[in-house]
């Protein structure tokens, strides 16, 4: 792999600097204050209506959507709220050609598993009940991971999945944990391991904790899967877009060198988070749209 793009590199030198706590509520607050300066102005759609739930969700359209995302933030399962994901969900919307359902699932530690998990079903059969076919499931590490199970546990109603640098091993024991989990690369093997810890029930081996661990994929609906290159999640993620091909489900895999996790939400300050969506909207439109 390459050194890490000028850009992210900046940015991950801003992350790296501030101050790290272990409370969840001082860790939350981080990732929403510092929202605004990753997201810059968002992308105007042409509908955003906000729903109650449950789950609380936002409705984000452009100009007549076809078709429905229903999109899972990431987070660690512990941090993370539609303010987080609200731009980016805003361009996916708008690449894609899709309405975007982002959902307000709840966090551990307060709402440990499958807290979480229920929500984003709950918010899976909101969207099938209100808006019909076709639904693509999508979401962002720990929103990937639920995106992923409800790929696997609802195929019935899933036309795609689309899986930004997903969890998909509780176990976190991959080469790439080896290679980036000392923490010089933003999401450590121990800060990964608070997160699992505070959410996921002992058995890391439950694939609807590691759906890489899952043995009935086959008839699973396409995936588009995009990694990060330095991330303690790209081997996971390799390994699951090979088990899916390996299972005859149509994947399509996308590593974005020089990049680290989380890169996706920091399209105000990186040129690659910018691309890596419209890339995603692309794809999906080009499956689902008309």
């Amino acid at each position: 792999m390459s050194d890490l793009d000028p850009q992210v590199a900046a940015r991950l030198a801003v992350q790296l600097a501030a101050p790290a706590s272990d409370d969840p509520l001082v860790v939350r607050a981080a990732y929403e204050d510092g929202t605004a300066e990753l997201a810059g102005t968002p992308e105007a759609v042409a509908q955003v209506e906000d729903v109650d739930g449950p789950p609380p969700m936002r409705v984000l359209s452009p100009a007549k959507p076809h078709g429905t995302i229903v999109f899972l933030h990431g987070g660690g399962w512990v941090v993370g709220s539609i303010a987080t994901h609200d731009h980016v969900a805003r361009m996916l919307a708008n690449a894609s050609g899709a309405r975007v359902v982002l959902a307000d699932y709840r966090l551990a530690p307060e709402h440990p598993f499958p807290a979480a998990l229920d929500d984003a079903e709950a918010a899976l059969r909101w969207a099938v009940e209100t808006y019909g076919a076709p639904i693509v499931v999508a979401g962002d590490s720990a929103g990937g991971n639920l995106a992923a199970v409800l790929a696997r546990r609802h195929r019935d109603l899933v036309d795609l999945q689309a899986l930004i640098y997903p969890v998909t091993d509780a176990h976190l024991d991959s080469d790439t944990y080896a290679a980036f989990g000392d923490g010089r690369y933003g999401l450590s093997r121990a800060t990964m391991a608070w997160y699992r810890d505070l959410y996921a029930p002992p058995d890391h081996g439950d694939p609807d904790v590691s759906p890489l661990c899952a043995t009935d994929l086959a008839g699973l609906p396409p995936a588009i899967v995009q990694l990060a290159s330095h991330d303690v999640l790209r081997a996971e993620g390799e390994a699951y877009a090979e088990a899916l091909t390996a299972a005859g489900v149509p994947t399509h895999l996308t590593i974005y060198d020089g990049t680290v996790h989380g890169f996706v939400r920091w399209t105000r300050v990186t040129d690659v988070a910018q691309t890596a969506i419209a890339d995603l909207g692309s794809a999906i439109r080009a499956r689902i749209g008309r």
